[in-house]
């Protein structure tokens, strides 16, 4: 166990502790707060690095997340026929407020409200894949099919 992990890195990897999964977040000390960034971080294809990315419902005004692969842009019509609303951008308050972490590090799970992801069918293809750990240098390795059981989120088409 890392006990030097930050507070909020901390608070992912005890939500990961707490599912069961054995992930370590790695807190590194370069940014991989964008895709490329993370990928070259940890040497892997920037399609592995899962993009979390927090829109609101236009109706319901919940935080709709999407974990996306680090190669593709975000359809928001298939989004949107995935989560079942229209959805808009979400600024930077609106996602600290609704997910207690900032925009380049916001992790698939240890939000402070529950939220069922719309996970890209892309990401399924790697062996593993990278997500961010609670901040924009922190990341964790984790198989597709754990982030599937981790989050209780949907697998769709996003771009």
């Amino acid at each position: 166990m890392n006990e030097k992990l930050s507070p909020s890195a901390r608070k992912v990897q005890d939500a990961l502790d707490a599912c069961g999964v054995a992930c370590l977040v790695q807190e590194l000390a370069i940014s991989a707060r964008t895709a490329a960034e993370a990928a070259e971080a940890v040497n892997c294809h920037v399609g592995q690095i899962v993009k979390s990315l927090i829109f609101k419902g236009s109706r319901s005004g919940a935080p709709v997340l999407a974990l996306v692969s680090g190669k593709n842009r975000v359809n928001e019509a298939l989004l949107e026929t995935a989560c079942g609303e229209p959805v808009g951008k979400a600024d930077a308050a609106f996602v600290r407020e609704r997910t207690g972490f900032a925009i380049g590090g916001i992790p698939p799970l240890g939000h402070l409200e529950p939220l069922s992801p719309i996970i890209d069918q892309d990401l399924l293809q790697y062996p593993e894949v990278w997500a961010a750990g609670g901040t924009p240098h922190a990341l964790f390795r984790i198989t597709p099919a754990e982030l599937v059981a981790i989050t209780g989120g949907q697998t769709a088409p996003l771009s």
